[in-house]
């Protein structure tokens, strides 16, 4: 088990929530889901997508953002948002054992505010002309980098 946490602001569709739920139940991270979620977290959606392993996840529903933010602050956790308006590739970050790995809105991302709040904010370098990469693999991409740079 690692103490590597993803956070998902607001996510919109169930199948990517579900597929992280299930990256992190088979890697051992926690996820954070900040709602309100584009969808009902008890879709069944979700449920299929992450089958029978969401009984083996550390979730934690926060009703917004500002009761996010000041959970993380208490548990003085960094904040490490992804995202396509970095400058820094994921590769490149220096990850710490207790960083939350943040990932937006698959239709919006996260608001400047959020954004602005960020520790650090790091992005997958992609071929020119394309928007971004779906949420769950860019949250397996960077967990995994995480992982390893953090002895996992």
């Amino acid at each position: 088990m690692t103490n590597l946490r993803i956070a998902l602001y607001q996510p919109d569709i169930p199948g990517n929530t579900g597929t992280i739920l299930r990256l992190a139940a088979c890697l051992g991270f926690g996820v954070d889901i900040i709602e309100p979620a584009g969808f009902d977290i008890s879709d069944r959606n979700l449920k299929r997508a992450g089958m029978d392993y969401l009984g083996s996840v550390s979730l934690v529903r926060h009703v917004n953002w500002q009761a996010f933010d000041e959970w993380r602050r208490t548990e003085n956790r960094r904040l490490v948002l992804g995202s396509t308006k970095a400058a820094l590739p994921y590769v490149d970050f220096t990850y710490q054992p207790g960083d939350i790995l943040l990932f937006g809105r698959e239709s919006a991302g996260v608001p400047d505010n959020v954004h602005d709040t960020a520790d650090a904010r790091i992005l997958i370098p992609m071929r020119e002309g394309q928007r971004s990469i779906n949420v769950a693999m860019s949250a397996a991409m960077i967990v995994g980098e995480a992982l390893r740079q953090t002895g996992f």
